[in-house]
């Protein structure tokens, strides 16, 4: 189990976006984005100026089956989608997959709570090919 870098008594929940320290509240993060921020000045401006595209995080020789934007655009309008993302849990569990160093191990466990499952599975419908041409 992993503790916050900045005060090293509780588990992180938060990842800063300049340096990547995990951290656990907003104290944390106030205390620590002046240090991180005076180390890397540059890191302050394009942190907020610096636009990032889908395309940008993904390289082609880096993924097998790639979803086209425009299906991955259709995520955000499903209602099923909405639906599920309304259950605590089930957004508990994503914010805990995507702040993880292994989220391949995290993933593993994911897959095996029934509610996951049907976000998974419901996610997989909205962007198949099945789902209709666009």
């Amino acid at each position: 189990m992993q503790i916050c870098s900045v005060c090293s008594e509780h588990t992180p929940k938060y990842r800063c976006p300049a340096c990547k320290i995990r951290y656990c509240s907003l104290g944390c993060y106030k205390r620590h984005k002046d240090s991180c921020l005076s180390v890397n000045p540059e890191a302050k401006d394009s942190l907020y100026t610096e636009t990032r595209t889908v395309e940008d995080l993904l390289h082609k020789e880096d993924i097998i089956d790639k979803v086209p934007l425009q299906r991955l655009q259709l995520l955000g309008q499903s209602k099923e989608l909405r639906d599920l993302l309304c259950n605590p849990h089930l957004r508990q569990l994503l914010r805990s997959i995507d702040s993880a160093d292994s989220k391949d191990d995290l993933m593993q466990a994911a897959m095996q709570e029934p509610l996951f499952v049907e976000f998974s599975d419901q996610c997989l419908k909205v962007t198949s090919n099945e789902a209709g041409d666009l």
